[in-house]
């Protein structure tokens, strides 16, 4: 089996037995990587949404106050809860997530990064941040499974672009000892890491964010991820090594879909006027899921019973 060579530990600067001088100058240039790093990945929208009856306020551990909103379309069927992109708000996506959830029968809930759209941030800590993305993540999951009373094992977390970090972040710490996995991922033009949009490194320096290429080996769910080959933001490669640092149990076929950049994957598989259109894609992972919950082990794809 095919691994990623970019599967790396995290790069500490003490383990390149580097003299002081050499890490003093690293620390400096990974705090400067940090705020190019933070700048390329947060671009709210310039223009606030105006107030919507169907939001509502969520509180976070860093004491911030979001927006979020929840369609209801099924009473006991899969819920997803998506992360969006990082020139998006809930008002821009909120039209496209009714389609979505009328029409493939799931219920769906959205939030607003600390910073974004209505979701403000204390000018002591003024976001937004990788820190407070994870936060966001955090209190719409806990809303879910506290106040929605909906069972962690029907949850599906997607990210689109950006959204990918805190869906990882999320989705590893479920899969940690003592927690419930999701039920799936779905991760849509994912980034291995910010430094790595632009740099072809093979480890996560320092001030680095988004670092999602050491978290998918930790991932205990199906994980099914879509790239376009022609994305001029995120390298389509990206998505070809998260892939590839899935445990094999939970890969999930993904989709490299030939005509797609990075904002147009949705459009593209409409356009192709085929029986595989975008929402009947998600179904047949949300089909897949339904089936084997647990992905399928080396063996049960070889044929044989997993021990």
């Amino acid at each position: 089996t095919r691994r990623s060579p970019f599967l790396c530990r995290t790069a500490g600067i003490d383990q390149q037995g580097v003299n002081e001088e050499w890490r003093t100058f690293l620390v400096l240039k990974a705090s400067m990587g940090h705020a190019i790093a933070k700048k390329m990945l947060f671009q709210p929208p310039v223009h606030k949404y105006p107030p919507n009856s169907n939001f509502f306020s969520l509180h976070t551990a860093g004491s911030h106050t979001i927006q979020a909103f929840f369609i209801r379309a099924t009473d006991d069927g899969y819920c997803i809860l998506f992360s969006h992109g990082n020139a998006e708000d809930l008002g821009n996506i909120y039209p496209w997530f009714k389609e979505v959830a009328v029409k493939m029968g799931v219920n769906v809930m959205c939030y607003d990064y600390t910073g974004y759209g209505l979701s403000g941030s204390p000018k002591n800590d003024p976001g937004p941040k990788e820190e407070h993305c994870f936060r966001d993540i955090e209190a719409a999951y806990e809303h879910l499974i506290t106040t929605l009373n909906v069972p962690e094992e029907r949850i599906i977390l997607y990210g689109r672009s950006l959204g990918s970090g805190p869906t990882c972040h999320l989705a590893k710490r479920q899969s940690e000892e003592g927690r419930i996995p999701v039920a799936g991922i779905i991760l849509q033009s994912p980034l291995m890491s910010a430094f790595r949009v632009a740099f072809h490194f093979r480890y996560s320096f320092p001030g680095d964010m988004m670092c999602n290429i050491d978290k998918m080996p930790h991932i205990k769910s199906p994980v099914f991820i879509l790239h376009g080959r022609r994305d001029e933001i995120v390298p389509f490669w990206h998505g070809e090594e998260l892939y590839l640092a899935t445990k094999e149990q939970y890969r999930y076929p993904p989709l490299w879909v030939d005509e797609a950049g990075h904002n147009n994957i949705e459009v593209t598989l409409r356009r192709t006027g085929n029986h595989n259109t975008f929402f009947d894609i998600l179904q047949n992972f949300i089909a897949y899921i339904t089936k084997h919950p647990h992905g399928i082990c080396v063996r049960e794809r070889e044929g044989r019973d997993c021990i």
